[in-house]
């Protein structure tokens, strides 16, 4: 037996993992999340991997919310710029 056919709470290993991502968006019904966290609490390898795929996109999404720094010379150039237009 496949570590993806692991049944825990009436859900497949497998299954966690096609709706992991709809899970952390918060996009399932009430009842799938309930479901998945009876899995999630019952099945040591998807709580483990469902874990660290979090972590990683929890991450990744703090990094992409953040604008990049500006340059100083940008920065300077583009205050400059909207000086110039705001005063024409």
């Amino acid at each position: 037996m496949s570590a993806l056919d692991n049944e825990v709470a009436g859900i497949r290993c497998r299954e966690i993992l096609a709706e992991l991502s709809d899970y952390l968006d918060g996009e399932l019904a009430d009842a799938r999340v309930e479901q998945i966290n009876a899995h999630l609490k019952g099945c040591e390898n998807c709580e483990r991997f469902g874990g660290r795929f979090q972590t990683v996109v929890t991450a990744i999404r703090k990094v992409l919310s953040e604008p990049a720094p500006l340059d100083a010379a940008v920065e300077r150039t583009l205050h400059d710029t909207l000086q110039r237009e705001i005063a024409s």
